[in-house]
């Protein structure tokens, strides 16, 4: 069963960000814990029985959509189910479209990744999407942008990424990398 984070437990989900995710697709300790300042922001916990954490995701609420920055699962719990079990936890809650972002398809994890949340509801956008420079010490990341209920049209999609930009990664649509 999800749950939103307790403080004593963000030390864990870093932990599992660095272990899972490109150094350019997750932000510093201390820029990654001011998120949960952010009112939108939301850091969700799968624990184990043990006290530990089995996965987690951290969401932006928007009023149209919720947009998922991160979902991961600790690498002795994965292919077991546990991201299918989060990601229908989340459509569950929120009842609202969800979008989130991956890899490109270039490696056979990669491609792997985006097959998994197509069984799981999601659909691949064909637009050029570009994650921008989370820090000064960052590269842009060409990734994928997939939405839950199927593709979006174009103006949709410029809408979300516009929501994305501005709330996520506080750039403007006009700095795109």
């Amino acid at each position: 069963m999800l749950r939103k984070m307790r403080a004593d437990e963000f030390d864990a989900v870093y932990a599992l960000i660095e272990r899972s995710f490109p150094k350019d697709e997750f932000r510093s300790y201390s820029e990654q814990s001011a998120l949960l300042d952010d009112p939108k922001f939301v850091l969700y916990v799968l624990p184990s029985e043990t006290g530990g954490i089995v996965a987690f995701a951290s969401v932006y609420e928007f009023d149209e959509f919720c947009f998922i920055e991160h979902l991961a699962v600790a690498p002795d719990r994965r292919d077991r189910g546990v991201g299918s079990a989060v990601l229908k936890e989340l459509f569950a809650a929120y009842g609202k479209p969800i979008c989130l972002e991956a890899e490109l398809p270039d490696t056979e994890i990669a491609a792997r990744r985006i097959e998994f949340y197509r069984r799981n509801g999601f659909y691949t956008n064909a637009r050029d999407y570009t994650q921008p420079p989370l820090s000064a010490d960052k590269n842009p990341v060409p990734l994928v942008l997939l939405t839950s209920y199927g593709a979006v049209s174009d103006a949709k999609f410029d809408r979300i990424v516009e929501t994305i930009y501005k709330y996520v990664y506080k750039v403007g649509t006009e700095t795109k990398p």
